[in-house]
């Protein structure tokens, strides 16, 4: 496991907020798997050129908590493409406000199937070239 931020940008960026934090003052796992998520769904979106739906989540690990004001950043990676489905692996990091040493917080696999306009599974396209 990586002690260091993945090199690309994250696909998303965020501060975590008072609003999102259970009665510990911790943040919600919810709230970091729904940012997640919509990070994994802009990688999908993009590759398979079109809507696309969360299939499944695996492995999916906290390995510490997020705070509120950390800066949350979502890196996306895509895994594999199949016939009608993608795996995406994404890694959420927190950074302190007050400091500037990342840590990893959580991650997991995501796998999203293509969709039509009537929400069947539909083939990915070739990748552009």
């Amino acid at each position: 496991m990586s002690e260091t931020p993945p090199d690309e940008a994250p696909k998303i960026r965020t501060i975590a907020m008072p609003a999102d934090t259970n009665a510990q003052g911790d943040i919600f796992g919810g709230w970091l798997m729904a940012q997640m998520d919509l990070a994994a769904g802009n990688v999908a979106l993009r590759r398979a050129r079109g809507r696309c739906a969360t299939v499944a989540v695996d492995a999916m690990t906290f390995h510490r908590p997020v705070h509120v004001g950390d800066e949350v950043s979502v890196y996306a990676r895509l895994e594999r493409v199949g016939r009608t489905s993608l795996r995406i692996m994404v890694e959420a990091w927190r950074r302190d406000r007050h400091g500037d040493a990342a840590e990893r917080v959580t991650e997991a696999a995501f796998t999203f199937v293509a969709i039509d306009e009537e929400g069947r599974p539909r083939p990915v396209p070739p990748e552009a070239g």
